[in-house]
């Protein structure tokens, strides 16, 4: 054991700063060094008879090092596809209905999201939220009348929100 400490004390440094001109990252270069090193202290055994142990530990840091670029550079792809294909950018339409949207109380804004997004009945909103029948109502009212004001434009007129 005292001879694979050795090797990693005489070789840690330099293949770090290898990793790291071949990655940019020096987190991710002492992370994959690191892991070479673990990798070969499972095996050191088999390994320490080789002509160059160093040279399978250096190996294995840069096939790390290259397969997590490539699972970066896949990750990235993918979430640029994602991105482009599934997620529009916002309506203005949108963007006003969710600012108005946050500018009611917690309680309002759920019993008017329930009730026009959801379809949920008042008696359905009543028991989900633990109120009565009543107390929905009144918090519909005022979303309403919050919402409307919101979404009045300055010259008074009415901001048109389309449904999706």
């Amino acid at each position: 054991m005292s001879d694979f400490d050795a090797v990693y004390a005489a070789h840690f440094n330099g293949l770090t700063l290898q990793l790291y001109a071949y990655t940019g990252d020096l987190l991710q270069a002492q992370d994959v060094v690191q892991e070479a090193f673990c990798r070969a202290l499972q095996r050191w055994n088999k390994i320490s008879v080789y002509d160059d142990p160093v040279a399978w530990v250096r190996r294995v840091a840069w096939n790390l090092a290259t397969n997590r670029w490539r699972q970066l550079r896949r990750h990235n792809a993918f979430l640029r596809r994602q991105r482009e294909q599934h997620v529009p950018e916002p309506n203005p339409d949108h963007v006003a209905l969710t600012t108005a949207l946050a500018t009611l109380p917690a309680n309002h804004r759920r019993a008017v999201i329930m009730y026009y997004l959801a379809d949920m009945s008042i008696a359905e909103i009543a028991e989900q939220t633990g109120v009565a029948d009543g107390t929905v109502k009144s918090w519909l009212h005022r979303g309403r009348t919050t919402l409307a004001a919101a979404m009045t434009d300055r010259e008074g007129e009415p901001t048109r929100v389309h449904h999706a």
